[in-house]
């Protein structure tokens, strides 16, 4: 097997999250004067909470940058401690790349609290993590990519090593990143709304079905050639 390490982004790509973030925009707004549906959510989907939060309180919303992203981070966070809102499908991939001896790893912007949550929850499937409370870049700069390479033993310099492993994606931001580490970058299109082609994506999947570790070492095998 070519493939050396997948890569999981975590809202939209592992949980299908976005509704939670959106519920919790909502009510933030409405409980401190302000107007927010789920569309606008959708319009900042896959953007650092900061800018949700600028975006809240151009539309009314009576809070500080600062107490908004508090807020938000600790609803979410509630939320999935509850359940993780797992893919369809994605626990099933997780499994044959472990039984396949391939290493998953977590790559978040989301705090340290939900990246560990999401640990717990998975049990043994993710080997580890990088998470937005790392002292990195945030994508779409590739240094968390980087980072979780090199922690799972992987030449990051090397380009024919990041092309034998698979970035999963979904938000723009995050598939630049992936592109820009090098790795061989697949679009997970089914839970998120906005065009995310021609991004440089290798290849863009709409669900994890007739996913499992051999698919996705096809996918290297094609790209690698």
């Amino acid at each position: 097997m070519l493939l050396k390490a997948v890569f999981w982004d975590l809202d939209g790509t592992l949980i299908n999250s976005e509704p939670l973030w959106h519920q919790g925009e909502i009510e933030i707004a409405h409980a401190n004067g302000g107007e927010w549906t789920v569309d606008d959510g959708w319009e900042g989907s896959g953007t650092p909470v900061p800018d949700v939060a600028r975006r809240m309180i151009a539309k009314g919303t009576r809070l500080t940058v600062e107490q908004i992203d508090v807020q938000l981070k600790d609803y979410v966070y509630q939320a999935e401690v509850r359940g993780l809102p797992w893919i369809d499908g994605v626990l099933g991939v997780l499994r044959s790349l472990k039984e396949a001896g391939v290493l998953s790893m977590l790559v978040t912007t989301s705090p340290r609290r939900m990246a560990e949550n999401v640990m717990a929850q998975a049990g043994d499937l993710l080997a580890g993590y990088v998470c937005g409370d790392d002292p990195y870049a945030h994508k779409p700069d590739p240094a968390p990519y980087l980072a979780a390479a090199a922690r799972l033993g992987v030449d990051a310099a090397d380009p024919a090593a990041m092309a034998r492993c698979v970035v999963l994606e979904d938000s723009a931001s995050g598939i630049r990143a992936g592109v820009a580490s090098g790795a061989t970058t697949i679009a997970q299109t089914g839970w998120i709304r906005n065009d995310t082609s021609g991004l440089g994506q290798f290849a863009s999947i709409p669900s994890y079905e007739g996913i499992d570790a051999a698919a996705l070492d096809a996918f290297v095998r094609r790209r690698v050639g």
